[in-house]
């Protein structure tokens, strides 16, 4: 009998250990307002970035319109520009963008990055990069940005 009792009691002190844990766990997770101010924070942080790197891009190659997005699939901006080709007595149009936003707020709690990127009439890439909320880094973030913008600039000088 006396096992029995030690038994339970036990049991009965694995159970409160659980409890509590998690109520420190629900504790440490954001709450649902929470996550939106601080996507709204990374959001913002991060179509500055978005902003400044497009800017200087199309202010090193003349002919691209530089344009702010803001909409329903999220906040960055945008560059594009279209080229004549002619060849043999024929035109064609061409068009280059480059397309970089930082996507809504949703009920997965992600922050995410998406770019597009086409050179005459040609995608040269369809990216998208998430982090958790609670657990982003916004370092990573910027250098990924840079690095697309980069990319994208020496694609298009090659291009030319």
């Amino acid at each position: 009998m006396e096992f029995e009792k030690r038994l339970e009691r036990a049991i009965q002190r694995g159970q409160q250990t659980r409890k509590q844990k998690g109520q420190t766990h629900a504790q440490k997770s954001l709450s649902e307002e929470e996550l939106k101010t601080l996507h709204s924070k990374y959001r913002l942080e991060l179509s500055e970035i978005i902003e400044d790197c497009l800017k200087q891009l199309s202010d090193h190659f003349p002919g691209f319109d530089y344009k702010t997005l803001v909409s329903e699939e999220g906040w960055g901006a945008k560059i594009n520009r279209d080229d004549i080709q002619l060849a043999n007595q024929q035109s064609q149009s061409l068009y280059s963008r480059m397309e970089m936003v930082i996507k809504p707020f949703t009920s997965t709690h992600i922050v995410e990055l998406v770019a597009k990127g086409a050179i005459r009439n040609k995608e040269v890439f369809n990216r998208s990069h998430y982090q958790m909320l609670d657990q982003a880094d916004m370092e990573s973030f910027r250098e990924l940005i840079d690095l697309w913008v980069l990319e994208y600039a020496e694609a298009f000088a090659a291009d030319r």
